[in-house]
């Protein structure tokens, strides 16, 4: 285990220079103290556990203190946001501390979110707040224990420094980790100013640092694009299966490495409907959680117009042709599983699409419905189940058809059925009540909250004692929070 001042920076990014990313240093907070902290996003930079409760953690993390070796940068990027593209944006609250690498060799950027005014804040005063903090933390911590590819957390740094939104709030700092920063933003920002030589030197960088294997393929570049295509395909099919909304899925919110990236309004379904919108600001449901899949096709498209200058338009648009069928491969392949099934049948597809529909017309809640699938037999399960469904008949056809299937798939005794089903099938998930919960208790200074919903989010497929409370259906005002992009 290393200390804090034992971190080996080896800062590639920056090196690029001055075109790519601005120097700024960050804007300290007001009596910087720990809100929160993930040992296992600490052990990616082989640091002690121990060292986050130490008076210098925060003051690095709240923007006091900086390495000598760091070089913290705010990168310039654009993007299309809800579908219209904007020229300039960039790290308008975020800076690039420096890339650190631990004892396996692998590379880490440290970003800091909320640092201050950068010369892409536009508006914005560069700050985040405390709510927002949390539950970037907190999503991004939850997914990882889901399996899903994402972005990791490091920590949440509070203050007493007022930030005005709709309200005045509490400034705070949350340290992200990730192998890259780099959005598809970054190589429209290159194309669209007409800058080839700046576009094929981030071009080179990604397909050296990041996709080094494609160097071996007689056109690297293609290869590459196939490989974002494919991490975004599965991505994105994680989502669907385990009910994920981003809520801003712009170009500028998109990571070079298929990975989950820059929370916002997001959320998790309670009650299964394909229609949801997460984001109140989206209007026309532009991002909803049935679209995510036409959106992440669309962004990928908007990437491959950036890198028509390297690959040919057929060869992106046979590329961009692999998205749907790699992303139903992986979704169905999930949901199987989430149903229990160890092979596949032609008609799995169907199966599945009946009981969405059947859920979505009764309101049932979707973690808990394939949670309680899990739990015993299927005809037991089914039987217990049915009564969340306001077509019963319709759900009793579905159910023999479900039994039917499960008696054709193999011959597992119930507890093996149970162990299987509950690896993939969660007890619990980050609901927005939940979330909102832990925020109120720690804008009033209570961070207890914050730190349980953490650990027991760590676990997600586990069964914990005494924490009951986090695998119940929401209240109804929980199910009807706004969440907006406001950070």
């Amino acid at each position: 285990m290393k200390a804090l001042d034992e971190l080996t920076f080896d800062n590639r990014f920056a090196r690029l220079g001055d075109a790519f990313s601005t120097h700024v240093l960050p804007e300290p907070l007001d009596e910087p103290r720990l809100v929160v902290a993930s040992d296992a996003a600490m052990a990616l930079l082989d640091l002690d556990p121990a060292m986050a409760e130490t008076p210098v953690f925060a003051e690095l993390f709240g923007g006091h203190k900086l390495w000598a070796e760091a070089q913290p940068r705010a990168m310039v990027y654009s993007g299309h946001q809800f579908g219209g593209y904007t020229p300039q944006l960039g790290d308008g609250r975020g800076l690039l501390l420096g890339e650190v690498y631990n004892q396996a060799g692998e590379h880490w950027d440290l970003h800091l979110k909320g640092a201050g005014m950068t010369p892409y804040s536009r508006m914005g005063d560069g700050r985040a707040v405390l709510r927002s903090s949390i539950r970037e933390f907190l999503a991004s911590e939850a997914l990882h224990a889901l399996g899903i590819p994402t972005s990791r957390a490091l920590c949440v740094i509070g203050s007493s420094t007022p930030v005005w939104r709709e309200k005045q709030e509490r400034g705070a700092m949350v340290l992200r980790l990730a192998p890259s920063h780099i959005r598809f933003g970054h190589f429209e920002y290159f194309y669209y100013t007409q800058k080839p030589e700046q576009l094929a030197e981030l071009a080179e960088h990604v397909l050296n640092l990041h996709y080094p294997e494609c160097r071996e393929q007689p056109e690297p570049y293609l290869a590459m694009f196939r490989e974002i295509v494919e991490r975004n395909a599965e991505m994105i099919a994680k989502w669907q299966a385990y009910g994920f909304c981003h809520g801003v899925m712009n170009t500028d919110n998109m990571s070079i490495l298929g990975i989950t990236f820059d929370f916002g309004p997001f959320a998790f379904l309670d009650d299964f409907d394909a229609h949801f919108i997460c984001n109140h600001s989206d209007h026309e449901g532009r991002y909803s959680f049935s679209n995510q899949v036409p959106i992440g096709q669309w962004n990928l498209s908007a990437l491959a117009q950036a890198l028509t200058p390297f690959i040919s338009v057929d060869a992106l648009k046979e590329a961009l042709g692999l998205y749907l069928p790699i992303y139903q491969a992986h979704y169905l392949d999930l949901m199987r599983r989430r149903l229990g099934l160890t092979t596949a049948e032609e008609d799995d597809q169907k199966l599945v699409e009946r009981l969405l529909k059947l859920m979505q017309n009764s309101g049932v809640d979707y973690t808990l419905f394939f949670r309680r699938l899990g739990d015993e037999s299927a005809a037991l399960a089914v039987a217990r189940l049915r009564d969340d469904f306001v077509d019963l008949a319709g759900f009793d056809a579905w159910a023999e058809q479900y039994k039917a299937r499960v008696a054709r798939d193999g011959d597992d005794s119930e507890a093996q059925r149970r162990e299987r089903m509950h690896a993939v099938n969660p007890l619990y998930i980050l609901r927005n009540y939940l979330a909102q919960n832990a925020i109120a208790a720690a804008e009033s200074g209570d961070y207890s909250e914050v730190r349980r919903l953490h650990e027991v989010l760590n676990k997600p497929f586990e069964e914990q004692a005494g924490m009951e409370q986090y695998a119940q259906r929401p209240p109804d005002w929980g199910k009807h929070l706004e969440i907006s992009c406001s950070s």
